[in-house]
């Protein structure tokens, strides 16, 4: 891996904080996720499945980890199963872990090659009365594939079935939304990394230069600052493209006088960080352009104020639509009428503004969090406000990733990225 090593100690406090929610005589799989196939013998980049990654530091494919608190022998209540390493393996398709290595990483004492597992698992459902099976709630999800985790459910269903059922996503779900300290040292090194390639491309756009190029150079500062790349598909939308919420072509010239809306950031250590930002191609804002930049970052700053321990994040985002509301009617974009006619389900914001403005942020770029459940010290938000205008030609989105305190306004992680407008032209100027 290219990222410096996590201390094992974070994983051991993971761990920890989800037996300590297990039912008891209960024992909890997790599986890593698959490489998958695109054709021939290609595949796609390894990526691990971000529950076996959160409770173990494996980074490796063919892994799953064990939890059984109440196993009689000390050394059932923790295992964790790898693929047996070789001289052959190591040649061939390089290090893996070894079970000296994968103690070290995790934490675990008991390590065991993944050929033992049945015959393991079969020991310790002697014991149990319930297994936690880990299925994915994200509110996003939409999984078409059918996945380890899948398969080892429907393994197990037809293996085990006078077992009773639990989940550990609800568990999950809470657990990873609140943010040890090492896990935010781990966001704000990937924020930082995100800096320096929006610094980089700040001093290399200009008329003329195509969005994959931009793509390219922000790659090249995010390797080589010990990331895997971009935390997620990175959206570089020029001119009207920036008006296509989810534009990830990234192939147009880039025109003097347009604005290019950037969604880009790096991965480090499989913790995301999440940046918006709008520059001028020509490093010069013009009048009405700067009018509404002006007012998304107003929006940006006064919702950053509403994350607070307490609030609901239903009630978060009516509270920025009325934010929002405003500054459309100071840009002269809507007038009274249309606020007084609105539909309550789809209020008038919402023809410049659709999408919501926050949404938590760790591991996953959306990251776990139960949007029910009021906020609490530690989370990790984005905030996102755009004003979208195809009829103008350009549309302006900033997002910052933020920390919610124990009291006061939440703290920036993306403090020391350039934001004000000044700011940008100056440096893009200089």
């Amino acid at each position: 891996m290219k990222y410096h090593q996590i201390p094992s100690s974070l994983f051991i406090k993971n761990r920890k904080k989800f037996m300590d929610e297990m039912k008891p005589k209960s024992v909890a799989v997790f599986n890593s996720n698959d490489i998958y196939p695109v054709s021939a013998d290609s595949t796609l980049p390894f990526a691990q499945h971000r529950d076996i990654f959160y409770l173990s530091g494996a980074d490796q494919e063919e892994s799953i980890l064990l939890l059984c608190p109440d196993a009689p022998y000390e050394h059932l209540r923790e295992i964790l199963f790898l693929r047996e390493t070789n001289e052959h393996i190591a040649v061939w398709e390089g290090e893996k872990l070894t079970k000296e290595r994968a103690t070290e990483v995790s934490g675990i004492k008991n390590i065991v090659w993944l050929k033992d597992f049945e015959k393991t698992l079969f020991e310790i459902m002697t014991y149990c009365d319930t297994i936690y099976i880990n299925t994915n709630e994200h509110y996003r999800s939409a999984v078409e594939t059918e996945t380890r985790e899948a398969r080892f459910i429907k393994w197990w269903k037809e293996k085990y079935p006078a077992h009773q059922v639990a989940k550990s996503n609800p568990i999950l779900q809470r657990l990873r939304s609140i943010k040890e300290q090492e896990e935010l040292d781990l966001i704000q090194t990937a924020c930082n990394i995100t800096e320096k390639g929006f610094r980089r491309i700040l001093g290399f756009t200009k008329p003329g230069v195509w969005e994959y190029e931009l793509e390219a150079e922000l790659i090249h500062e995010f390797i080589r600052n010990r990331s895997k790349g971009f935390a997620y598909t990175p959206i570089i939308a020029s001119g009207n493209n920036a008006n296509v919420l989810h534009y990830i072509e990234n192939n147009k010239q880039c025109h003097d006088g347009d604005l290019i809306l950037f969604d880009i950031a790096a991965e480090y250590a499989n913790y995301s960080s999440d940046l918006t930002r709008t520059i001028p191609v020509n490093g010069r804002f013009t009048p009405r352009q700067r009018q509404v930049y002006d007012a998304v970052l107003r929006v940006k700053n006064e919702a950053t104020k509403l994350l607070t321990p307490g609030t609901l994040w239903k009630e978060y985002h009516v509270e920025v639509g009325k934010i929002m509301t405003g500054e459309l009617l100071g840009l002269g974009l809507l007038d009274k009428a249309d606020v007084q006619n609105e539909d309550p389900a789809w209020p008038a914001y919402k023809k410049y503004f659709m999408h919501g403005t926050s949404h938590h942020m760790g591991l996953d770029t959306h990251d776990y969090g139960l949007l029910y459940q009021p906020m609490e010290a530690n989370m990790v938000f984005t905030v996102e406000p755009g004003i979208y205008i195809p009829q103008e030609g350009f549309g302006i989105r900033l997002e910052d990733d933020v920390v919610v305190q124990q009291s006061g306004e939440p703290f920036n992680l993306m403090r020391n990225i350039p934001i004000e407008a000044d700011e940008i032209e100056t440096i893009m100027n200089s």
